[in-house]
């Protein structure tokens, strides 16, 4: 294995040509420089370099181990600025509700790059929820809040949830006028031992023993099963697009809570982040507070 300290003294003789403009770069006699480029031919067993008259000439290994001395250098580089707290470049990964993850961040996602550059976002909007105390995601978006010491964690929009269904379902089987009507009507909802959250424990809230007949852990997929006319369901007031509001009177309140791990809360690319989901969201009122 050879000595990187090394690499980094050939790297830089390879890029000034001679051994005396790199010994001046790097600090070391013209002598220390030769020594330590022929110790790691020596320990890769190649000929990286031959000097003629006008200095030092790579080989096509020589060449070739450059690149790649060049390409960790970078990396190592990018290494170190993501993890400076006032860099704004770096990943930021993204845990939210499938519903809110999916309707009010994603189409919306391409105007955060335009908020710094060098930014790269990953989005998990999933039924249940990645955590930052684990490390999983940077922050989370989530139902209720976390309890973990190790994260910072503030309210983030309040949004609405009612009852909604496709035309053409109300057609075939009539509007409920009342709430013990929906008892004779097809619902959809979660599937109860799969429910991650209490807040998502919609049905019985609106009337006890209330039971969905077409069931699954996917928000979205309950969407689908509403707005094809299979079934009525509750859903978030910002996914009811198309679909029309049954019983007026039924109005569920829910919050959405921002959580970040309290190591990252004050890196740039993180404040930079969260002020853009703040802002999103005081953009979205009006569909997630429409009632």
């Amino acid at each position: 294995m050879f000595d990187w300290d090394d690499a980094r003294v050939f790297a830089e003789a390879a890029r000034s040509g001679a051994l005396g403009r790199a010994s001046t770069k790097l600090g070391m006699d013209a002598a220390t420089v030769g020594r330590r480029v022929a110790r790691l031919e020596t320990a890769l067993k190649a000929t990286l370099v031959v000097r003629d008259r006008s200095g030092l000439r790579l080989t096509a290994a020589g060449s070739q181990f450059l690149k790649s001395i060049e390409m960790a250098e970078r990396a190592l580089s990018d290494g170190e600025q993501a993890l400076r707290p006032d860099t704004l470049g770096g990943t930021v990964r993204i845990s939210a509700s499938e519903g809110f993850g999916t309707a009010i961040l994603a189409p919306a996602l391409p105007d955060l790059l335009k908020e710094g550059r060098g930014l790269r976002i990953e989005l998990a909007a999933n039924s249940g929820f990645l955590s930052p105390t684990r490390r999983e995601v940077d922050l989370a978006i989530t139902l209720s809040q976390p309890e973990a010491s190790r994260l910072v964690s503030e309210p983030l929009t309040d949004y609405q949830l009612a009852l909604y269904a496709a035309p053409s379902y109300l057609k075939a089987h009539g509007t409920p006028a009342a709430i013990d009507d929906l008892n004779r009507h097809i619902i959809t909802g979660y599937v109860e031992d799969l429910i991650y959250a209490p807040e998502l424990n919609y049905l019985d809230e609106i009337s006890s023993g209330l039971h969905a007949q077409l069931a699954s852990s996917s928000i979205r997929a309950q969407q689908e099963i509403v707005a094809s006319g299979g079934a009525i369901g509750v859903l978030p007031c910002f996914m009811s697009g198309g679909l029309t509001r049954i019983l007026p009177g039924v109005v569920l309140q829910r919050r959405f809570w921002l959580s970040i791990h309290r190591d990252l809360a004050d890196t740039a690319r993180i404040r930079t982040v969260t002020r853009w989901i703040r802002a999103l969201c005081e953009d979205q009122h009006y569909r997630l507070n429409p009632i």
